[in-house]
């Protein structure tokens, strides 16, 4: 049915978003601190990560007060953090990433990076709620960020998705996609409770990076899966059921004209698929 390693490449696209580093200049390289950032902007551009975060750990603690150093070394500790990997020493990557990123939202509360970039280390370590709440935060700050708005869709369809899969796996019944009619009514409602304000909230955050972005074929996609799971939630009524079952073929139609557009648009050499 649904493939979820493709599912998770998907998100950590989505939802990863490292800045690129640049050296702070001929004038700052004559402090210390300078000397340190260049050293791990160097080290940062060669994949040397480890390198890279003791030369921003030292800026940093050269100069406590550098907005820049902290962004920096949060970034390359971010970048170290390997998705899924749920050890202590990966955890404790993460938590200070996230950390060093919150002291540097204390010096500047509106930078949207910072918050793109907890989001992004939160759902790399499959903490998936918090993931949301901090791309809530990128939303509130611009409305418009489309890739943003898709990932709590994506978030929502995958915390509903793991839902259907606990329900559905002691029973041996396969998702059919198509609302699982022979599944017994009582789980189904357990699933309508437990889905029906992800489905919800997905449906609203998905439609809102397409109103962004008008061919986003990933957000489309995405609204067919959503529509798969509003069928279980909406088992009692039949004609609601087959109507979510037709959106989301609709959907799924749109995301892959969308899909080929945007192709043929690379292949020309357009870049207006992804304004």
């Amino acid at each position: 049915m649904f493939d979820s390693r493709h599912l998770f490449r998907n998100l950590a696209s989505a939802a990863s978003i490292f800045v690129f580093l640049a050296p702070v200049g001929r004038l700052a390289a004559q402090s210390s601190p300078g000397d340190e950032l260049n050293k791990g902007v160097e080290a940062y551009r060669a994949a040397r990560y480890p390198d890279a975060i003791a030369h921003f750990q030292k800026a940093t603690d050269l100069d406590p007060s550098s907005h820049l150093a902290k962004t920096y070394l949060g970034t390359a500790l971010a970048q170290s953090v390997i998705p899924g990997l749920d050890t202590p020493e990966n955890l404790k990557t993460a938590q200070y990433s996230i950390a060093v990123f919150q002291q540097a939202l204390e010096q500047e509360p509106h930078d949207v990076n910072a918050m793109q970039q907890v989001a992004g280390v939160y759902f790399a370590v499959k903490d998936l709620d918090n993931a949301k709440v901090w791309q809530k935060k990128v939303l509130n700050e611009d409305p418009r960020d489309p890739e943003a708005a898709y990932t709590v869709g994506v978030i929502d369809w995958t915390l509903a998705h793991l839902n259907a899969l606990r329900a559905f796996a002691p029973l041996g019944i396969q998702d059919d996609g198509m609302g699982n009619s022979k599944a017994p009514a009582e789980v189904l409602e357990t699933l309508r409770i437990q889905n029906g304000p992800l489905v919800e909230e997905a449906l609203e955050y998905l439609q809102q990076a397409i109103e962004n972005r008008p061919n986003y074929d990933d957000a489309m996609a995405y609204m067919n899966l959503v529509y798969r799971r509003k069928a279980d939630v909406d088992f009692a009524d039949e004609a609601a059921r087959k109507d979510d079952v037709d959106n989301a073929e609709k959907w799924r139609r749109k995301s892959m004209e969308a899909r080929k557009a945007n192709e043929e648009k690379k292949l020309t050499g357009s870049d207006s698929a992804q304004p």
